[in-house]
């Protein structure tokens, strides 16, 4: 703690993360063999699901931090659904060390995000005709060490070169 003017002890401000707005930036929802793909006795199609998570700031504590989730169900060959939504935030962080901004920005905000995007698309989805489709939880932990291992490897190939 730091002395305040008048000779008392100041209290430091706890670190704050404010949601200050969520919206859609773009979103696509096909269903390119529509009614054919309806079928109800089609198998069980096979979903590959991409998650990006891309921050920015706006202003001097404002970050603007970019959910992406890109999919697709296929069966027998073809595409049953596909989708792409870029869900966003804009947070304030304040209070908060230097060097915790980007994992902030990186794990908690997206983690925040999530659960508002996973519903636009399980509703997109369900309105396509099919069931809803409830994407798992994330670990965005684990996608920002991942992220960060690919860093290091792509820095330290570019040394090496």
């Amino acid at each position: 703690m730091t002395n305040g003017a008048n000779g008392g002890q100041a209290q430091e401000q706890p670190p704050q993360l404010n949601v200050l707005a969520q919206y859609i930036k773009d979103f696509s929802f096909e269903n390119p063999h529509a009614p054919r793909s309806l079928n109800p006795n089609q198998p069980q199609p096979s979903i590959n699901i991409q998650i990006n998570v891309n921050a920015k700031p706006v202003a001097a504590s404002d970050y603007e931090v970019e959910l992406k989730l890109e999919g697709k169900a296929e069966s027998g060959g073809s595409v049953l659904f596909s989708f792409d939504l870029l869900y966003a935030g804009i947070f304030r962080l304040t209070n908060i060390p230097q060097e915790s901004i980007h994992p902030v920005m990186m794990i908690e905000c997206p983690r925040l995000l999530f659960p508002f995007a996973r519903e636009i698309i399980a509703n997109a989805v369900r309105n396509g005709g099919f069931p809803p489709l409830l994407i798992d939880p994330v670990d965005f932990v684990g996608l920002y060490r991942q992220r960060l291992a690919e860093l290091q490897a792509q820095g330290a190939a570019s040394q090496v070169t």
